[in-house]
């Protein structure tokens, strides 16, 4: 049943694309708000890992056991992945250029705070907190981008560069933070955030507009608790699944919790008066699609950032800077892959043409990584596969961010924006338990079957890591296949027409 509003929307659409259109392209300022724009979502992307490489040294700093380290990491992705729906309703309901100067300036300061922690409890409160105001900051990010560059030719460079900072973010986390920890102190992982978010506010309130948002619409509090509570418990259950293992009862108990809540979730939606997550949104063929492949492709790149950063350090026994300088030409790739191939075709073919053969590429990169030992050349063995691994991800990942805010109502895109970034978390937090438990026990069953000599046990138990390695790295590639599928099955959007608004947003002032 077509709902009045959107009658009027439809019509008012018609009647303001031009409107529209020509304002966005009249601001000459656009594309250093995208320049804002870019930081911010960098920030937050590289947060998910700049710890990684600096984890050994602040454990070591604030006396954190090894049953208590993950939380660095969890506390984080736990209220980023939980809470992303909310930050997205908040940002449609409040503004966007307003739910993004309060997301820098409130990261800024929980990262100042984890920088100075003087214990464990302290740096686990603030990663949390990052977390939160990462859950703000995120969606209206995506949200202002995609309502500022609606023209299909500008649309098509702004996600090219969006969709690499995407797909590159956690990669240059590694070398940010391999260079800060080993040159000045891992506590830098954290204060880095602090000027680079004072320039974004500065430069989002001189460059960045948006129309108020929605003051008299209310907050669909039902849906918070539900929607909210499943993502945590979900994303909880998968992150304690690493260190207790899948059968241990608090994994199972929440896990299931989870899936329960959001299955009410989804009852509730439908008919909630302002639902936190309009079901509109989730039913288009295109933006289902969209998010089903972006949440299978990150469960295979965590997965790999995951193996090659242990692999690197621990077998070949490279240096912090020199294992995240391993990762700079899988980022090259990915800008490559991003800026130059993908935003120059997403006018020209439909983005299913892009995604599916990107995952394709993306999965034989996995594919060369299967056959890597204890004596790996990187040069000839791990830089290939880096590489097709980043072409394959900056060919995914901008049409998969351009598809699925694209024709979204103004009053519905930061919610939108915010299931993506839910997609990329959730998948996130799947993947690194998920692959790091088939990895763990495969691991565990070849030393058991191949230590016969005591006298080789430190050359198979590293044999052992690496088979545990690969035999993970083979269901990421499984994993990321079926999103190339997926997407080729799923996504059938056309290509957007030169000239035109790519399904222009409905103005806000009618809703």
């Amino acid at each position: 049943m077509t709902r009045p509003d959107a009658t009027r929307n439809d019509a008012w659409s018609s009647d303001q694309t031009g409107v529209t259109q020509s304002a966005a392209s009249a601001d000459p300022r656009r594309w250093w708000g995208l320049v804002v724009i870019a930081l911010a979502q960098l920030m937050v992307v590289l947060d998910a890992t700049i710890v990684n490489i600096a984890l050994p040294s602040a454990q070591q700093d604030l006396g954190m056991s090894d049953a208590n380290r993950q939380w660095v990491i969890t506390a984080y992705t736990l209220a980023f992945g939980g809470l992303l729906l909310l930050g997205g309703r908040i940002a449609d309901l409040v503004g966007r250029k307003r739910t993004f100067v309060i997301g820098l300036v409130g990261f800024a300061a929980a990262s100042a705070l984890g920088g100075a922690a003087t214990g464990s409890g302290m740096l686990f409160a603030a990663r949390a907190l990052q977390g939160v105001f990462a859950a703000l900051l995120a969606p209206s990010a995506l949200s202002l981008l995609t309502t500022t560059f609606t023209d299909p030719k500008e649309r098509g460079k702004a996600f090219g560069i969006y969709g690499a900072l995407a797909g590159s973010g956690s990669a240059i986390g590694f070398i940010v933070g391999g260079l800060l920890t080993e040159y000045l102190d891992w506590r830098w992982c954290l204060y880095v955030n602090v000027p680079i978010a004072v320039a974004a506010v500065f430069g989002a309130l001189a460059l960045l507009h948006d129309r108020p948002g929605h003051t008299g619409a209310r907050l669909d509090v039902p849906g918070v608790l539900l929607g909210c509570g499943g993502l945590v418990a979900i994303v909880y259950g998968f992150s304690e699944a690493q260190p207790r293992g899948w059968s241990d009862a608090l994994v199972l108990t929440l896990i299931a919790g989870g899936v329960v809540l959001l299955t009410a979730f989804v009852w509730w939606q439908s008919r909630a008066p302002m639902p936190l997550l309009p079901l509109h949104i989730v039913k288009d063929r295109n933006r289902a699609g969209c998010f089903l492949t972006m949440g299978l492709a990150v469960i295979g790149m965590f997965g790999l950032f995951l193996f090659m950063t242990y692999y690197l350090q621990v077998v070949l026994a490279y240096s912090p800077v020199r294992t995240g300088l391993a990762f700079l030409p899988m980022t090259a790739a990915i800008i490559v892959g991003s800026t130059q191939i993908s935003a120059r075709l997403m006018n020209r073919v439909p983005p299913r043409m892009l995604m599916a053969p990107g995952m394709v590429l993306a999965a034989s990169g996995m594919l060369i990584l299967t056959q890597m030992t204890v004596d790996s050349s990187y040069a000839t063995e791990i830089l290939p596969a880096l590489l097709l691994m980043g072409l394959g991800m900056g060919l995914t990942f901008m049409p998969v961010f351009s598809t699925a805010t694209a024709g979204v109502a103004p009053h519905d895109s930061g919610v939108t924006s915010a299931t993506i970034n839910t997609s990329q978390q959730v998948g996130g937090s799947i993947g690194t338990a998920l692959l790091n438990t088939i990895a763990t026990t495969s691991s565990t069953a070849y030393v058991t079957a191949h230590l016969t000599d005591p006298s080789q046990k430190a050359r198979i138990v590293s044999e052992g890591v690496v088979h545990g390695y690969t035999v993970a790295i083979w269901w990421a590639v499984g994993i990321m296949l079926l999103a190339g599928l997926i997407a080729a099955l799923m996504v059938t959007a056309k290509p957007p027409k030169q000239g035109a608004p790519a399904e222009a947003p409905v103005p806000e002032s009618v809703v």
